[in-house]
């Protein structure tokens, strides 16, 4: 799901554009099936279970639906975000759901108290209900992202994310994580959660595939009807969950796991047999164990938007699947199938979309949906069919009984036998993947070095999700009830009569037995941690070679969201543990597998192993270091096979220049607007838009539109290119600049802002042009981006964006 932060993605309608498939084929399936159409006969039987629709329900949906006005009917398939609505607004706008999403908190505190997030789930509760003049009342349905744990709340119980959870191989645990989680959610007041995540990843490059549990399509389904269940709780017909339990969501449906060089939100270029196998193995079981929603994805296959295919989410999901509740869509998804916008989509209700998740643009989506109804555009079987299955989630939830609602037990949030499983989980996931000498398990009384930039970092230890979206503001305040990976060490080492140190950089003034070197990832979410290779290029290799050269034994701890290239660091280290994220009961429970007792022996030894293969180079599609499955213990030490310590794309240093854009943003490429994220350089913020639109391939180029005083920035990772780069961009101008344009490099060794308004206006009425900007006028040294900011109302259309070796000339005068 997306987040405040993220700006909406919204298609230019087309001429001739159709919204994506709209039925099943009826001729046999092909054998192998590359286009975006399911054919019925190629999917598993599945089926929600009768508890869903028992016959009592049913009619009372039927009395329901009946008595509600055109408009409410409307509203019941809409959902605002807080940040974007207040709870009187329901009085004009009788929405059906309200979601939390990953950087809003109440009244925009992102570090809301569980008593602040109950109040607030309570107030748009009392106004949905309120006696109405005409139709009837029925009250909103509120969802939140606690993807692991309940993570939006400081001091609540935070799981591994899903890559660690993956490496227990462990459905019981998982099960147990579910109830643990249902029961804070519950707790603070909330009734729906987006979770479980169902993708299966295939590419460690896609920014999101540490919330997967495996690549193996077997674990994602063993794993999947256990949370649903532990979460939900026992379906029984014509009786409301318990209290401690919420609605589950099996999402993304489907593939985002599978997408095209593992990026964000892109496009599953597979068969239909492939999607089958890998892709939806999770989703039967889920549907069987009576999940109640399930989210579309924002992805494609083979180039159709999910959200506007039919033959997907109705035909297979809802048709030959058997799935009776409702389904979801993702952050303004819906303005990304072609021929819609984020306030206007009537393809995606078609489609069998039943709930749009329209965070801020919820009152124009509503204007215009109800404006089709009320033409007979919107067909009313399948407004009402959307309607029955958002009933059917409400009734099953025990909003509609009438009675009081009895969640909000603020004390189970975080006590003391939550945390206990989130400890277990912990050590559970830890794989040892290296371990010569003796440097592991840490000795009775040994004199222990904790250092490196994850040992005393809450937000790395717990990752994206965490408080906010991207969780790289969480600090050790947030999680008073937790320990940082250095907290839970030297508490550890020291009830065994040890000695323990800190240091950021390794140093020391006492010499220790051994050095526990913490490192890693840095926090990220969804698009913002694609990669374009799979190098390791962060803080570690230093400090462990430092201590290795004066004869310390280095035990590296390795916090990621995927495995990575690491050969160097490997090879350095004596004992290497693919720790994953590990949340805020991380010191504890490595603790526990880590450091010997009096006895000699820990308290747990390793049993995590890897849930996805871990590579033996950098490069995309690198050969197999260790295969899925691989992991030692004290009692089988691991087999280490020859390490590479070098990256085969050269250091990360693209002397031969790259794209930016082509087509679309490329992979590790990020545009933002302010703080606003534009995914694949479509969408807007304050005074900026872009677009997308056709020239030679559809939506291939955009159209950069300022009304306003703004910029658009453009981001990568330092990269140290010859001295002789340029920027080169293809653009069109069709109405020359009132106001001024400036390119400025990011970057420590930027200089100040270039004048680009004469060579904007020389090529005015040209159509496209390709302009060519020497670095060098720019910046002195590596940048990390570029900006590009207009002082007023401007716009023109960009094909592509590249820098290349060698500029054409190295002049800085301009025009260019």
């Amino acid at each position: 799901m997306k987040v405040w932060l993220l700006a909406s993605a919204a298609g230019l309608a087309v001429a001739g554009c159709s919204p994506g498939p709209t039925t099943i084929a009826s001729a046999p399936p092909p054998a192998e099936n590359h286009t975006p159409v399911a054919y019925a006969a190629n999917w598993p039987e599945a089926h929600s279970p009768a508890a869903i629709t028992d016959a009592a329900t049913e009619a009372a949906i039927d009395a329901l639906i009946a008595k509600m006005t055109l408009a409410q009917k409307v509203g019941q398939v809409i959902q605002a975000d807080i940040s974007a609505i207040q709870p009187d607004d329901l009085r004009k706008y009788p929405l059906g759901s309200i979601l939390a999403g990953g950087n809003s908190g109440p009244n925009g505190n992102d570090r809301a108290s569980a008593a602040e997030w109950d109040a607030l789930v309570r107030a748009f509760r009392k106004v949905s209900m309120e006696p109405r003049t005409d139709g009837v009342a029925i009250p909103i349905l509120f969802g939140v992202d606690a993807v692991h744990g309940h993570n939006n709340i400081p001091g609540a119980t935070v799981f591994p994310h899903n890559v660690g959870l993956g490496a227990t191989h462990d459905p019981e645990l998982i099960g147990r994580i579910g109830a643990v989680t249902a029961a804070e959610i519950a707790g603070s007041g909330i009734e729906w959660t987006f979770a479980p995540t169902l993708a299966v990843p295939q590419d460690g490059r896609w920014g999101r595939a540490y919330e997967g549990y495996s690549s193996d399509p077997a674990i994602v389904a063993a794993y999947s009807a256990e949370m649903v269940r532990n979460l939900q709780g026992p379906l029984v017909a014509g009786k409301p969950l318990a209290d401690d339990k919420v609605a589950a969501t099996a999402k993304h449906f489907l593939a985002d796991g599978g997408t095209e060089k593992g990026q964000d939100q892109g496009d599953a270029r597979i068969s239909e047999a492939e999607l089958v196998r890998i892709h939806n193995a999770g989703y039967p079981p889920a549907i069987d164990a009576g999940t109640l929603t399930v989210m579309a994805s924002f992805s494609s296959w083979n180039g159709a938007k999910h959200h506007g295919n039919k033959s997907l989410l109705t035909d297979a999901l809802k048709g030959r699947m058997g799935f009776e509740g409702l389904v979801v869509g993702d952050w303004n998804a819906h303005g990304q199938v072609p021929g819609c916008e984020p306030t206007d989509c009537p393809q995606a209700l078609e489609a069998g979309l039943d709930l749009y998740m329209a965070p801020d643009s919820w009152k124009g989506l509503y204007e215009n949906t109800l404006k089709r109804a009320e033409a007979g555009e919107i067909p009313k079987d399948r407004l009402e069919d959307a309607i029955r299955r958002i009933l059917r989630v409400k009734f099953k939830l025990g909003l509609m009984d009438g009675q009081p609602d009895t969640r909000g037990n603020l004390s189970v949030i975080g006590s003391p036998a939550h945390l206990a499983v989130a400890r277990e989980a912990v050590a559970k996931s830890l794989v040892l993947l290296k371990n010569e000498g003796s440097a592991l398990p840490v000795k009775p009384g040994a004199k222990v070095l904790v250092t490196g930039p994850g040992a005393d970092d809450m937000a790395m230890q717990s990752g994206g999700w965490t408080i906010g979206w991207q969780g790289t503001d969480v600090t050790k305040a947030d999680f008073p009830n937790g320990q940082t990976i250095w907290e839970g060490l030297s508490q550890a080492v020291r009830d065994v009569g040890g000695q323990a140190a800190l240091s950021k950089d390794g140093s020391f003034s006492q010499k220790p037995d051994v050095a526990i070197v913490v490192f890693g990832e840095t926090p990220y979410a969804e698009f913002q941690g694609d990669r374009p290779h799979l190098d390791f290029t962060g803080e570690g290799l230093a400090t462990i070679e430092a201590l290795k050269a004066k004869g310390i034994p280095v035990v590296s701890v390795f916090l990621s969201g995927r495995p990575l290239f690491v050969g160097p660091e490997m090879d350095a280290s004596d004992a290497f543990v693919a720790a994953w994220l590990p949340g805020s009961q991380a010191g504890s429970g490595i603790a526990e597998v880590l450091v010997a007792g009096s006895n000699g022996r820990t308290k747990r030894d390793f049993t995590g192993t890897l849930s996805f293969a871990w590579p033996a180079g950098c490069e995309p599609g690198a050969e197999t270091l260790f295969p899925l499955g691989f992991g030692g213990s004290y009692t089988a030490k691991p087999t280490v096979p020859a390490l590479a310590t070098t990256c085969s794309l050269s250091g990360g240093s693209r002397g031969d220049g790259f794209a930016v854009y082509d087509r679309g943003l490329q992979s590790g490429i990020w545009a933002f607007t302010g703080d606003t994220g534009l995914v694949n350089l479509v969408g807007s913020g304050p005074g900026f838009k872009a677009t997308a639109f056709d020239i030679a391939a559809q939506e291939d180029a955009r159209r950069l539109t300022w009304t306003a005083p703004a910029s658009l920035q453009l981001r990568w990772d330092a990269q140290e290119l010859p001295q002789t780069a340029a920027l080169k961009m293809r653009v069109s101008v069709a109405k020359a600049p009132a106001a001024a344009i400036t390119l400025k490099a990011l970057g420590d060794k930027a200089k100040g802002p270039l004048d680009l308004t004469p060579t904007m206006k020389l090529v005015e009425g040209k159509g496209m042009r390709d302009i060519e900007i020497p670095l060098a006028c720019i910046a002195d040294g590596a940048v990390t981006g570029v900006e590009i900011a207009s002082a007023g109302a401007f716009v023109f259309e960009l094909e592509t964006i590249a820098v290349v070796p060698q500029a054409a000339q190295m002049d800085c005068t301009g025009p260019f």
